[in-house]
Order: structure tokens, then C-alpha cells, then sequence
């Protein structure tokens, strides 16, 4: 696992994630989503470039060591937006996540998590893969 610090985020970001996401319809939980050739390569962004590039002013920002978040709602959709320090901890954080279900947006250092039609918007945009989390239901 990571740090007792990701680890408690990872946590209590996942009740956020339930929160925001939904369950997922999507059974796979490792696997990827949807068409990528029509999206550009997800670059390393901060949750506030992220933000900027969607056109979202970010609400309830919370940040830890190895982590920071916050919430957008735009035109395109509610989506929370969760950038990391590090490749190790983006994956760390992941593995805490999916069990919660879910649907994410996973690029180089940051995740988006949503519902796959905001998300497939999302990844027109700013490249990345879907992920699903694991299936509720």
C-alpha cells in the first residue's frame, strides 16, 4: 500500500467518489473504455490546469501530501478532479478507489471521476483512458 497520509485520503476520498460518481455500469474493473484513437495523449496537468482546459471554477478543493482535489460543474457535467505528485501514488489511489465503483478518467498524474458520457466529453479534451470501477448492483 502507500503512506498512512494517501491511504487516508485515498479513503476519504473514496465517500467523495461514491458521492460524485455513482455506482459504475461498467463491470471491468482494470479494463479500458471506449474508442482512443480520436483522443490526444493525457500531459501532466494540475487539478487547476485541468480546471482552466475544462472551463470549471473549482469548488471544495482539499489537498494532501500526496494528493489534491476538487469539484467542477460545467455545461459538460459534474466531475471531480484529483491530481497526484506521483505516478506511485496516482496508482496507489486507484487501487483505494475502484472498489467504491465508479468511472474514471485517468491521465499522467491526475484523474477525473464522473459519469462516462461527461467523461467521454473529458477525454475528447484532454486525452487519457476510462477506467471503470468495480460494479455495484
Amino acid at each position: 500500500m502507500g503512506s498512512p497520509h494517501l491511504l487516508k485520503a485515498a479513503l476519504l476520498s473514496g465517500a467523495t467518489l461514491a458521492l460524485a460518481a455513482g455506482c459504475s455500469s461498467g463491470s471491468n474493473m482494470a479494463g479500458m473504455h471506449g474508442a482512443q484513437g480520436d483522443a490526444p495523449d493525457a500531459k501532466p496537468a494540475t487539478i487547476e490546469q485541468i480546471a482552466e482546459q475544462t472551463g470549471c471554477t473549482l469548488a471544495g478543493t482539499r489537498a494532501a501530501a500526496e494528493l489534491k482535489q476538487g469539484a467542477c460543474q460545467t455545461a459538460k457535467g459534474r466531475y471531480t478532479v484529483v491530481g497526484f505528485k506521483t505516478d506511485q501514488g496516482q496508482n496507489a489511489w486507484l487501487e483505494e478507489a475502484k472498489p467504491w465503483g465508479g468511472t474514471y478518467l485517468v491521465g499522467t498524474r491526475w484523474v477525473i471521476v464522473s459519469t462516462p458520457p461527461t467523461l467521454e466529453t473529458l477525454r475528447k479534451e484532454l486525452g487519457g483512458h476510462i477506467l471503470n470501477g468495480a460494479h455495484h448492483g
